[in-house]
């Protein structure tokens, strides 16, 4: 999975690749020749007494260097920013895809997972790529190319080599089997500690309500603690690889220094050639300990690509015919045929038979229980789920064959939790239509009762929203959120009990102003409240996800058990009946 990501990722970078071998076998040769040369300089210069020989080898060895110097910062420059620029596409290829996933799909993963998936994960595959060019791809050369020259030099003493390294072969072997599983472990944890904390930070308000501020930290507490367990296993793990190598290569050293001191003791041998042979066998065990670094890292970045590989390809199953419809031929009309769903894994479903027509200039109300799938009705008609049974039309045109852009500019939700992104209020109500004017943006919040408060902001439209709102009452979110749908004048416009934060005299003020701003157009209301949506020109009952009855205000409270119990729950048999 790890190899099929970055054959994919580095494919638009084949180009920066080819560069990066190249400059490294350069430097890798420089550096090959360079223990050669001081072999030269000390067998014919130094031990012969020929100064000139030196001076002239040693300037040798310094246009080498230099080479291999400049060689290998073009590469590490090169590495890094390859690196980064495929960190950078799959960020954007993971945001992509998530777009285009329902809420289904969304909540399969969680969105602290993913969220871990676009930055933690992209981060490890960045590391090891930038491990690999750096030092995976020199480390074949070095080991192949030392290993030709020390032969060269001393076929005899290069027999400690077949000793050597099977040893440090095997020892990095048993290191890298057993990070595999931690690894896969390590990720699981990490996802659980941002999902402890994205809930503490976005419910701190019914924490601090709550004094459960102990209890939170001790949850975190749980989760970190269970998280460096499990790193502590890993790094010493990984710490215990560097150390066991260069013990390898120090006892090869002395081994080498042994039997070559006697070799040459004896005359079998030149000191120079002692010791370029010391070097190249220093560079083969660098070579395979470079390897050994990036395989070392490689488990835990093979996790990462498989949960990455895993979300890309994941197909949303909000899918789309090849040619979507872009034109409706009945704009406003809204229409349910014999519609159920059923959540993935469910025994039961949530909606079952539904059948519903709304009409443009008519508001159509729906209550029920909790429970009863009011929401998740909603939640069919902009497509954040797909019915599993019959057909949801809007415009006369099934949703499942509109192209997305149209339906989105056709259906206004206005969802039970508003979410308002960063930024100000002028541009939280653009978001769905960045051309507004400031003209249009005051009426649509005269029209959603926020005129007053946005008004007595110092910096009025240009007043800072923090995410999600974090800085608003709930009322204001609210009516915020319907203003934000209000400007961009959908066909269908459908509020799901987005009345429920504000009091009664701002709730009856806002449905008088929305009853002349969506003159023509279609209005279903989702709410809890009967007070809300008595006065709608049709209001449907679901009971368990069904239809247990439709009608107007005065035929339900004589026709309908559930809506009479629900009402007289809520006002007294009098107020009920006025």
């Amino acid at each position: 999975m790890l190899f099929r990501l970055l054959a994919a990722g580095l494919r638009p970078y084949a180009r920066d690749v080819a560069r990066i071998a190249v400059l490294q076998l350069v430097q890798i040769t420089a550096t090959l020749y360079l223990p050669t040369l001081n072999a030269d300089a000390v067998n014919h210069g130094v031990l012969a007494g020929d100064s000139g020989h030196v001076v002239r080898v040693g300037g040798v060895m310094l246009g080498v260097t230099l080479v291999q110097m400049a060689c290998a910062g073009v590469a590490f420059h090169l590495s890094a920013r390859t690196a980064m620029a495929l960190g950078r596409d799959l960020r954007a290829q993971l945001f992509a895809r998530v777009q285009t996933f329902s809420v289904r799909e969304v909540g399969r993963f969680g969105a602290a997972s993913l969220i871990t998936r676009a930055t933690h994960d992209v981060q490890q595959i960045q590391t090891l790529v930038l491990m690999v060019f750096t030092l995976v791809v020199a480390a074949p050369v070095m080991g192949v190319g030392a290993l030709v020259m020390a032969v060269g030099l001393d076929a005899e003493l290069s027999l400690l080599l077949v000793v050597v390294l099977p040893v440090l072969t095997c020892a990095m072997g048993v290191i890298f089997g057993r990070q595999m599983p931690l690894s896969a472990s390590l990720q699981r944890r990490v996802d659980r500690v941002t999902k402890v904390v994205r809930e503490q930070i976005t419910g701190i308000r019914v924490v601090r309500a709550f004094v459960r501020d102990r209890h939170e930290q001790e949850r975190f507490a749980e989760v970190n603690r269970d998280l460096l367990d499990v790193g502590l296993r890993l790094g010493r793990i990984q710490a215990f690889g560097m150390p066991t190598g260069t013990l390898i290569l120090e006892f090869s050293g002395i081994a080498v220094l042994w039997f070559g001191g006697h070799r040459v003791a004896g005359d079998g041998m030149q000191a120079g050639t002692l010791i370029a042979f010391l070097q190249y066998l220093t560079q083969i065990m660098q070579a395979v300990m470079m390897a050994m670094m990036a395989f070392l890292l490689s488990p835990r970045a093979s996790v990462c690509a498989t949960r990455i590989r895993e979300v890309l390809d994941t197909r949303s199953s909000l899918t789309l015919p090849d040619t979507p419809a872009t034109a409706l031929p009945e704009p406003g009309h809204l229409e349910l045929r014999d519609v159920g769903f059923r959540y993935p894994g469910a025994q039961e479903p949530v909606l079952r038979g539904i059948s519903l027509t709304a009409q443009p200039g008519e508001t159509v109300a729906v209550v029920g229980s909790t429970g009863s799938g009011k929401t998740t009705l909603l939640h069919l008609v902009p497509r954040l789920f797909d019915a599993t049974d019959g057909q949801v039309l809007v415009g006369g045109t099934d949703v499942r064959e509109t192209d997305r852009a149209t339906l989105a500019a056709t259906v206004g939700l206005v969802s039970q939790k508003p979410y308002l992104f960063s930024g100000t209020i002028a541009s939280t109500l653009r978001y769905g239509r960045p051309e507004a004017t400031d003209e249009e943006l005051w009426q649509a919040l005269e029209t959603a009762q926020a005129r007053d408060f946005v008004e007595a902001l110092p910096e009025r439209l240009g007043a800072p929203v923090a995410q999600g709102g974090g800085n608003l009452s709930g009322g204001q979110r609210q009516r915020l959120a319907i203003a934000r749908v209000l400007l961009a004048r959908p066909d269908v416009y459908l509020f799901d009990d987005s009345f429920s934060a504000l009091d009664a005299a701002t709730d009856a003020r806002l449905r008088s102003a929305l009853t002349a701003r969506t003159a023509g157009a279609t209005v279903v209301i989702v709410a809890q409240r009967v007070f809300t949506v008595r006065h709608a020109d049709r209001i449907v009952v679901l009971d368990e996800g069904r239809t247990e009855a439709t009608g107007t205000h005065e035929e339900l409270m004589d026709t309908s058990p559930t809506y009479r119990e629900i009402a007289l729950s809520q006002m007294t048999a009098e107020e009920a009946a006025v």
